[in-house]
């Protein structure tokens, strides 16, 4: 049988969501482990995304083939035995040939940064804190030059030789109180693409840099023209669409 399973973690003390050879301390590998056991037999995971060491991720996705067996009592042996910062909150049985990675349409990432001018207790882990005045019509005019289909190599830093053109269908910046929520929906997003292109709004928002200097990143294709990578902490995968959702 096929799985679809969505997954939600907190990422902070992980090495991101793929597995990785020198550690054992990857969201898919904890998530292997258990239905392996569940299964008694080796269970191979496809995530919708490869999320960064310390991203977080509210509603991941991923598909396995699996023996068939009752979904709720799948989920309910995975929140027993993962540990209690990764939690499955939905598995259902999927068409054969479905593949969380190929088959998504579109991707939301949400970053949040923190402006009041005290430190964050409680979202410590969960936000970016921003000392300066941020300015978001500046940030809303430098969004609009990013909106749509653009080879945004300049603002990854995977040095693949496949494709890096992406479509951007929107970037909304929401404030509540001392949160602004910046969020990032597209097709699909290169290796540290969301985190890069946070930290050039970022600088833009601060007036280190002028809206349409994104346009230099998009015609040179260079990562040096574009801002610095936002940390970690303050990115979290919040959806995943796929066709019928």
């Amino acid at each position: 049988m096929k799985y679809r399973m969505t997954v939600s973690y907190d990422g902070t003390r992980y090495k991101g969501w793929q597995r990785l050879k020198q550690t054992r301390e990857t969201i898919q590998d904890k998530i292997e482990s258990v239905l392996s056991r569940y299964f008694d037999e080796a269970i191979v995971i496809d995530g919708a995304g490869r999320t960064d060491a310390g991203v977080h991720a509210r509603a991941q996705v991923c598909s396995f083939s699996a023996p068939e067996t009752e979904v709720v009592v799948l989920q309910q042996y995975m929140n027993r035995y993962l540990p209690e910062d990764i939690a499955v909150t939905a598995v259902t049985q999927a068409d054969s040939r479905f593949h969380a990675r190929f088959n998504a349409v579109s991707k939301t990432y949400a970053y949040m940064l923190w402006t009041a001018p005290y430190p964050p207790i409680f979202e410590r882990q969960y936000v970016l804190q921003v000392a300066e005045p941020i300015d978001l019509a500046r940030m809303e005019a430098c969004a609009a030059y990013l909106i749509g289909r653009h080879d945004f190599k300049g603002f990854c830093t995977d040095k693949t030789k496949k494709s890096t053109v992406r479509t951007i269908h929107k970037i909304v910046f929401e404030r509540q109180e001392h949160i602004i929520t910046c969020r990032f929906t597209g097709d699909g997003f290169l290796y540290n693409m969301v985190r890069i292109l946070m930290g050039t709004l970022l600088e833009v928002g601060k007036g280190k840099r002028e809206p349409e200097s994104v346009l230099e990143v998009l015609e040179h294709l260079d990562r040096r023209y574009a801002g610095e990578t936002a940390p970690a902490q303050g990115l979290i995968l919040e959806v995943v669409d796929y066709e019928g959702d």
